[in-house]
């Protein structure tokens, strides 16, 4: 294939943070998230930005051969268009197939002052394609429909090519397998994995979100976003992955298009007095987005993730803007909606949407 921009490879190209964190296999996770007991691999201030060169998983599993040249040339990609990153880290790192999870992480960050109590204030800058293809993946056991998809005794791995049209990227995908690229459709860049380190020295597996974010697979999280976390450890170990070029809400067949980029992010820290006042108490991630506030809910039944969402959104607007619980049970079942993240990571998300402007009237001192 003709590769139609600069391919990203580590070190190349724009750099535009503080700071520049590669994936290599001294400051990655493969399949498990940081904790407690890991040691930083950066260090930041507060307010200080790093780009990351962030690896997809898809291309260097076990089912596709580990092997991501030999997995991409094989689908057309020229040679030096296939990231030195993903090839150094699928040759030298290895996973438990059985009991980890497939994502690459990036990390842990140390940002200064950040301690149990605070939010963690993370700010998409810049979201940059590093190759111009990606993946959706089927895998059996797993997706929306569970042992009626994919069909067959092999999971599918569909390799989606990205082209330029005026709009801007496309995922170009055939009618049938291997005929021309017809389907199109665009490009919304983000971070699948987004979290900070638990408390405790056990490493989470990568697959299902929680409280400390991780796999939350939010597709509101493009560029000029922002994620609070709840810090449970010092510092906060702030760590990023499973990078999408776009996913559906629901992402259904079990990956979204999986391919890396180069994210610019802003580290703050939002101090727990500040956080309480403007928030409430936040127990789990919480986006800033185009205008709205976005609290989420997870849980392995979706129906219940629904339930904490609804709790979260009603304690948020009782608490910034003081409705009368009657009055913002009323608000979000008129003016909000609420959507399904994913229901294919073990724990199932959903988050909702509150428009900010429906407030403006509302003097908060």
């Amino acid at each position: 294939m003709s590769v139609q921009f600069e391919i990203l490879q580590p070190g190349q190209g724009a750099i535009g943070g503080d700071h520049y964190l590669p994936s290599t296999p001294s400051t990655v996770r493969w399949g498990r998230l940081p904790c407690a007991a890991d040691e930083a691999v950066l260090k930041v201030a507060a307010g200080e930005t790093v780009t990351i060169d962030t690896v997809s998983h898809e291309g260097i599993l076990e089912d596709q051969g580990k092997d991501p040249l030999a997995y991409f040339t094989g689908k057309g990609v020229d040679a030096d268009a296939v990231l030195d990153d993903a090839i150094a880290i699928a040759r030298t790192m290895s996973r438990d197939t059985l009991a980890d999870g497939p994502h690459v992480v990036t990390g842990p960050i140390h940002v200064e002052g950040a301690v149990p109590g605070d939010l963690l204030k993370i700010t998409v800058v810049k979201l940059l394609p590093r190759v111009p293809y990606g993946v959706i993946s089927n895998r059996h056991g797993k997706g929306a429909l569970p042992g009626e998809l994919p069909r067959g005794e092999h999971n599918v791995s569909v390799f989606t090519p990205v082209e330029q049209r005026e709009s801007g990227l496309v995922g170009v995908l055939p009618v049938t397998e291997g005929g021309p690229g017809i389907v199109e459709f665009p490009l919304a860049p983000f971070l699948g994995t987004m979290g900070v380190a638990v408390a405790s020295d056990v490493h989470p597996h990568s697959v299902p979100p929680g409280t400390h974010g991780g796999n939350i697979d939010i597709n509101l999280l493009v560029e000029g976003t922002v994620l609070y976390l709840p810090v449970q450890v010092a510092g906060a170990l702030a760590y990023v992955g499973d990078p999408h070029f776009a996913q559906g809400d629901g992402e259904v067949a079990l990956t979204a298009l999986e391919a890396s980029l180069r994210a610019t992010l802003r580290f703050d820290v939002v101090p727990k007095a500040e956080a309480l006042a403007e928030f409430g108490e936040i127990i789990g991630p919480m986006v800033r987005a185009d205008g709205y506030l976005v609290p989420t809910g997870m849980d392995p039944d979706l129906g219940e993730a629904m339930r904490h969402c609804v709790r979260a959104a009603l304690s948020l607007i009782q608490t910034r803007w003081g409705l009368d619980e009657h009055l913002a049970y009323a608000y979000l079942s008129a003016a909000t909606n609420f959507d399904i993240s994913q229901v294919v990571d073990i724990v199932c998300g959903v988050h909702a949407r509150i428009r900010e402007a429906d407030f403006a009237g509302i003097d908060r001192g």
